[in-house]
């Protein structure tokens, strides 16, 4: 996988954080994917089946949350035993932020971690620093500017996968 300069900006801090944590670690989920609720089974659905198929393991509400549970509970553990998370921003994530939804809790774990990439979807960074100004100061990726969602995967992929 190649790397532009400014790809490498974007992901290699994320990429030594979860180095030094699986080293230490090995049994955390490479990631916690952030994503609105509407999102759940179209583009957060989408993407994490795509990370999936390429052997990272991904922390999801609607997959990991067995019925019965306290969800919130759930998600505090989701968040504790993921090596770093993405946030799907896309606008229903902007409203959900806004409105200060469960989105808007992950967002403040994941932020106060230091790993966290966002990923751009259907919304530009503009929109973000608008709604979320700490959020929009980490470097992310933004799925416009790839062929498709798999090329994104790809780069998250091959940030969080180790041989450690």
């Amino acid at each position: 996988m190649s790397y532009s300069t400014s790809e490498y900006r974007v992901l290699n801090p994320v990429h030594e954080q979860v180095v030094r944590i699986a080293q230490t670690d090995t049994d955390r989920r490479d990631l916690f994917l952030c994503h609105a609720w509407g999102d759940r089974q179209s583009s957060a659905l989408e993407f994490y089946n795509i990370l999936t198929g390429l052997d990272v393991k991904v922390w999801f509400s609607e997959k990991d949350v067995p019925l019965g549970t306290p969800l919130m509970r759930q998600i505090d553990k989701g968040l504790r035993n993921s090596r770093a998370g993405i946030v799907l921003v896309t606008p229903a994530l902007l409203k959900s932020l806004d409105a200060e939804g469960i989105a808007e809790k992950e967002l403040s774990v994941l932020l106060s971690s230091g790993r966290v990439i966002p990923i751009f979807h259907d919304t530009t960074h503009a929109a973000l620093v608008d709604v979320s100004p700490m959020l929009a100061s980490h470097a992310g990726l933004a799925t416009a500017d790839y062929p498709s969602l798999e090329v994104v995967a790809l780069k998250i992929a091959d940030t969080v996968l180790l041989d450690v």
